[in-house]
């Protein structure tokens, strides 16, 4: 479906630049900004290369269990269906440790092989509780450190790249208390169902 869309969005550029005599202006954009695509992928990729080692350098040293240590109060309260000494655990943890520094790129793998591991453990058909908490968490996360953003700030030329920390923060910590409330009201009302 996305395909059909992208497609038809730049069919429908060409058309509106040949209309108005700017095909020029139209090619020039198509040739550029696939050149700076590129270029941004690749400035990315260095620091999710570094941020995903340093991430496997804590899991592999035990940094993650003293982190798991420290989540699981928090933890406990939202994962109910979740031992806290599993590998979904860790994982969950690892995946919103990178999410609170805000390496969304770094968060991903944690977040697929913890909702693997939290599928095993489900035996349903359709999303467990957990894995719908986790999804929430995973999506509306609260961003300490948004290292991302940072870094494109800076590629950009902003003089002061973490100037937007304090929106960054205030939004990510409402963002995430009304999913989850949502989240939980949601699972609520299914037990209510069954």
């Amino acid at each position: 479906m996305m395909n059909y869309i992208f497609a038809a969005m730049i069919l429908i550029s060409v058309i509106v630049g040949l209309l108005s005599g700017n095909i020029s202006s139209v090619s020039e954009s198509i040739l550029n900004d696939g050149v700076n695509a590129v270029e941004l992928s690749i400035y990315m990729l260095g620091g999710m290369c570094v941020w995903g080692g340093i991430m496997r350098v804590a899991e592999k040293s035990g940094l993650t269990e003293k982190l798991c240590f420290l989540f699981r109060p928090i933890a406990k309260l939202l994962f109910r269906g979740v031992e806290t000494h599993s590998r979904a655990f860790r994982l969950i943890c690892m995946n919103i440790t990178a999410n609170l520094m805000g390496l969304g790129n770094a968060a991903t793998p944690f977040g697929i092989e913890a909702m693997k591991e939290l599928e095993k453990t489900s035996d349903r058909k359709t999303a467990s509780p957990d894995m719908i908490v986790f999804t929430v968490l995973n999506t509306a996360s609260i961003t300490l450190l948004p290292t991302t953003v940072a870094s494109l700030r800076l590629k950009h030329g902003s003089a002061e790249p973490l100037d937007v920390l304090g929106g960054i923060l205030i939004t990510s910590v409402a963002s995430l208390a009304v999913s989850l409330t949502l989240a939980e009201i949601l699972n609520f009302t299914k037990k209510d169902k069954l």
